[in-house]
């Protein structure tokens, strides 16, 4: 079983800032370009959550990606995605959508919903130079095929590694990602180990969460210090409501990262090529 007995200390804590992305949907970007390299190989977190429809309902349109992996985590609401390499699926709530762009793709993901709540994130984690120019891949996963550990008070769905013995839905070799969605009862309390070359950070989108005598609240951000000999982090739910937070670590891939809208990749010359790509039809 995991333990922790040297908890990382949270180095900074970050609000976000509110944005739109695709036709118009309204969300909070958490993390992005700044970041990118100290929170390596994470590129970009955004969240999103409405009982508007008009904040949500345009959708995200046909667009292109390549060099990198896109997983979104929908906490309530129905999404539909298509892509140009075949795939289709209907994300719902507590499902997971993990998409591999790879060599490129253009994809849509359009609400299948008129009114009610939307509310999830979109993570975008990095590949590894060997492998931008990868195949497509994609998969959906539903709620009931999360990964689950449970103890009293704690709740822990395991989108990708491992944690306290059970495997996530996805492993990735090169990043080791751990992707939790933790949820606390109040006054619970739960540690999670973290490898001390991991990059990590945590977010709250429900309640509050203390890390030792550092407080999180609902829609903060916190980063994870890399102090040498960690080996994890310690979470407690202070509060009278309950806590549900993500916790995500990843080992650095220590590249050049080149961005350009959609497309990242680790030279400019490479950019280049994937726009030249994208304007020939070559993506589709």
């Amino acid at each position: 079983m995991d333990k922790v007995t040297t908890p990382r200390a949270l180095e900074h804590i970050i609000t976000g800032r509110p944005t739109s992305d695709g036709a118009g949907v309204r969300l909070v970007r958490l993390l992005d370009g700044p970041l990118q390299q100290r929170l390596d190989p994470f590129l970009m977190l955004d969240a999103f959550g409405s009982d508007e429809a008009a904040d949500y309902i345009a959708g995200f349109p046909d667009h292109p990606h390549r060099g990198f992996e896109t997983v979104t985590y929908m906490i309530a609401g129905r999404m539909r995605h298509r892509d140009s390499a075949g795939h289709e699926g209907l994300l719902e709530n507590g499902g997971v959508q993990w998409m591999t762009a790879g060599r490129g793709v253009i994809h849509s993901e359009l609400p299948e919903q008129e009114e009610g709540r939307m509310e999830g994130f979109q993570l975008w984690l990095n590949l590894p130079g060997r492998d931008k120019l990868c195949p497509p891949w994609y998969r959906d996963f539903s709620d009931a095929q999360i990964p689950e550990w449970q103890a009293s008070g704690v709740r822990v769905r395991v989108i990708a590694g491992h944690h306290q013995g059970v495997q996530g839905a996805v492993q990735r070799e090169a990043t080791q990602v751990l992707y939790l969605d933790v949820h606390l009862a109040p006054g619970a309390a739960h540690a999670v180990a973290i490898p001390p070359a991991h990059n990590a950070f945590v977010h709250v989108y429900r309640g509050e969460a203390a890390l030792g005598e550092a407080r999180l609240a609902a829609g903060h951000m916190g980063l994870l210090a890399n102090t040498a000999g960690s080996d994890g982090v310690q979470l407690t739910n202070p509060g009278t409501q309950p806590t549900r937070l993500l916790v995500l670590a990843g080992r650095p891939l220590a590249e050049p990262i080149v961005q350009y809208g959609p497309f990242v990749m680790n030279t400019p010359q490479q950019i280049h090529e994937a726009i030249a790509d994208f304007r020939a039809g070559r993506l589709a």
